[in-house]
């Protein structure tokens, strides 16, 4: 499936070819914290899938898992719009959900992180893993 997003303010834009599963809702503290509510919302592909205009900025951050995971936001609104391992083309990119066109089209398939969730904020149909792996 062929996606297009941006950020809030538009300063970056990027197509990206994704399959529409899995979309994983993440409910680590990370998520928590940079987002501001109960989850985040990511649906993943390979780097070489992404076409970016525009100049994001890095975050560099240890994630819950301990992995040090980059995260990606423009530099003018502050939109989230992607997130990678060091190595970015080690595992597939995390596209955040929000800044995704046809974000309609993309329904949750998993959850993860299930050990930091708030109660009031799970997916009752969704599978659910403790952690990420």
């Amino acid at each position: 499936m062929r996606i297009h997003g941006q950020c809030h303010c538009g300063n970056i834009t990027y197509e990206a070819e994704v399959e529409p599963t899995p979309v994983t809702v993440c409910h680590c503290d990370d998520c928590q914290r940079l987002t501001g509510s109960p989850f985040r919302v990511t649906v993943s592909t390979p780097r070489s899938n992404i076409e970016i205009k525009g100049e994001p900025k890095i975050y560099r951050r240890q994630a819950d898992s301990g992995t040090m995971r980059l995260m990606y936001f423009c530099p003018e609104c502050g939109s989230s719009l992607f997130a990678s391992d060091e190595d970015v083309d080690a595992r597939p990119w995390g596209i955040r959900w929000g800044s995704i066109n046809e974000r309609k089209q993309l329904a949750p398939t998993q959850q993860i992180w299930c050990s930091s969730a708030v109660e009031w904020g799970m997916f009752p149909d969704l599978p659910r893993k403790d952690k990420q792996k």
